[in-house]
């Protein structure tokens, strides 16, 4: 089993997911150990993101991807109640509409990649369109490809295309934070049934979530060349052991924070013209609050 001290996939890695413990929690026994450091990172993560929002060199974009109910809106939420919400989104790509089918695969995220300034994350990402039409072929029938778009080459050719686009993107400041939350079968068991049982997470049952559960090791196999081919210098994956929600937050904040100290982020020196006319606004102010006191 692996030692998960060391969440990085490293690039050319074969990263196989059954030697990764789901359940992993490091060096804490429950959440209630856990609690401080979460609070600890999510309070120094909103002072980086406040630098971040100045500065606006850099953008941080955080990709999401697992199976069904490994929790990616419940952490999304336990870290994003934190930060400022202008500087901050998140986009939940579902099944591709008509209109997106008629472009290329990556027009929709390009779409909403964060400007510089800002923290974005993907609940589920370009990464759908290596692993549901995998899984489901007749999805890629949607897409009316032209014939060179298509053949035996063309999940190998999209994982090059997406590890260029990445490239890309970080060539032009944003950094990307991949992140897929690894789930146990049986754990996902449990959560799908409270999905039946619980009225507040009724709304999110499907009986795709059924469907998708019986090709686990087809989704598995997929999801395991993803890792190895898209694994890069300039974006590498991370598996995140997502048994226990709790740890599965925690793990992500820590790692969002490691990014963005990484930045060495700073408020912008006010300079030349700038500062004379704020000293200027400042001794009139002074001047003005003297006078009416």
């Amino acid at each position: 089993m692996v030692k998960q001290n060391e969440f990085m996939v490293r690039p050319g890695g074969r990263p196989r997911l059954k030697n990764y413990d789901t359940a992993f929690t490091g060096d804490f026994a429950d959440e209630d150990q856990a609690r401080e450091k979460f609070r600890t990172d999510c309070a120094e993560m909103a002072e980086l993101q406040d630098k971040l929002m100045a500065q606006e060199s850099h953008a941080l974009l955080v990709i999401l991807q697992s199976i069904d109910g490994s929790g990616k809106d419940g952490t999304i939420k336990s870290i994003a109640a934190g930060l400022d919400p202008q500087g901050c989104t998140a986009q939940n790509f579902k099944k591709p509409s008509e209109m997106e089918n008629k472009h290329d695969y990556l027009w929709r995220f390009h779409q909403g990649v964060p400007e510089r300034g800002r923290i974005t994350f993907f609940n589920r990402s370009y990464y759908e369109e290596v692993i549901s039409p995998r899984v489901y072929p007749e999805r890629l029938g949607e897409q009316s490809l032209p014939p060179r778009g298509e053949g035996k080459n063309i999940w190998k050719r999209r994982m090059t295309e997406i590890n260029n686009f990445e490239q890309y993107l970080a060539d032009n400041g944003v950094v990307i934070l991949k992140l897929f939350l690894n789930l146990s079968r049986g754990k996902q068991a449990e959560r799908l049934l409270e999905r039946t049982a619980e009225p507040a997470k009724k709304w999110k049952f499907s009986s795709a979530d059924m469907e998708n559960r019986e090709l686990w090791d087809e989704y598995v196999k997929a999801h395991e060349e993803m890792l190895a081919r898209t694994s890069t210098r300039a974006a590498p994956w991370h598996i995140i052991p997502a048994d226990h929600r709790w740890f599965t937050a925690l793990a992500v904040a820590d790692l969002m924070v490691r990014q963005l100290r990484a930045l060495k982020l700073r408020y912008p020196a006010i300079k030349g013209a700038d500062k004379e006319e704020m000293e200027k606004a400042k001794k009139r102010l002074m001047g003005e609050l003297k006078r009416s006191g």
